[in-house]
């Protein structure tokens, strides 16, 4: 291998993003994104771009958020992983590096995400999880909230759950699975709540539009019904709140093994 050429790689990152503008790069503003970019060129002497499999907003955290990039690096991919992380903040952490096929792009190549978004009902706000979790008061009917998360399976225009004014060349996204999955009772008989939804693409926004449209059922404000009556408006006006940013976690990005360079 010819030691100045450079290396495409997939890195996972894991994130707290409480403290951060988002995912990409902002003037005069802390983003992953950027400190990614920093950290690379404090250790290369180069300005390589990162480029990550999507643009999670301002307090959107990730467990394994996915992004590409190409550089000369003349050792093994798990010194660069020490290396990164040597260079990162504590809240941002680079957990894995593979060496993928030269254009290896994060966005381009995914074939598909999973999100989770996590809720608290009832009882104190909890020192220790507030920053994680949308914290509800008030009863929820989870089994409606069930019911009307199976209505947003499928291939469909999800226009209606996307953020106003963020154009795509389509709207139209398979969404493979919405579970709701209720977690422990809290000392205070609080309960948790996590929403997971996996689709082949997302539209900004559109998983916490979901999630703000399910707890207006479960609050008992609409039907399950409602749902199909949202899918048909092709309207934002149409759906529930969004939900806020602090209870989002990137769970998941897939990619087709052809990706990844084989050493075979």
């Amino acid at each position: 291998m010819n030691a100045n050429v450079a290396r495409s790689f997939k890195l996972t990152i894991a994130y707290d993003g409480t403290c951060f503008s988002g995912w990409q790069v902002q003037p005069n503003q802390p983003t992953i994104q950027g400190h990614l970019q920093g950290a690379l060129q404090r250790l290369t002497g180069e300005s390589i771009q990162v480029i990550g499999s999507g643009r999670t907003d301002a307090g959107v955290h990730a467990r394994a958020q996915v992004a590409s990039c190409s550089l000369v690096w003349r050792d093994s991919p798990e010194h660069l992983v020490r290396a990164l992380n040597t260079q990162l903040p504590e809240a941002i952490v680079v957990c894995a590096a593979e060496e993928a096929n030269k254009g290896f792009h994060a966005i381009r190549d995914a074939i598909g995400k999973r999100y989770r978004y996590q809720l608290k009902i009832g009882g104190v706000r909890g020192v220790f999880d507030y920053r994680y979790h949308w914290h509800l008061h008030g009863k929820l009917d989870v089994d409606q909230m069930r019911l009307a998360a199976q209505r947003v399976i499928g291939e469909r225009d999800f226009r209606s759950f996307q953020a106003a004014g963020a154009d795509r060349k389509t709207t139209v996204r398979n969404v493979r699975a919405c579970d709701l999955v209720v977690g422990p009772v809290g000392d205070d008989q609080a309960f948790y709540l996590s929403v997971e939804v996996e689709a082949d693409g997302f539209l900004y926004n559109m998983v916490r539009n979901i999630v703000g449209t399910l707890v207006e059922v479960g609050r008992g404000k609409q039907t399950v019904d409602w749902i199909d009556q949202i899918l048909i408006a092709c309207n934002r006006d149409a759906a529930g709140p969004t939900a806020p940013a602090r209870g989002l976690f990137l769970l998941r990005v897939d990619y087709p093994c052809s990706v990844l360079k084989s050493h075979a």
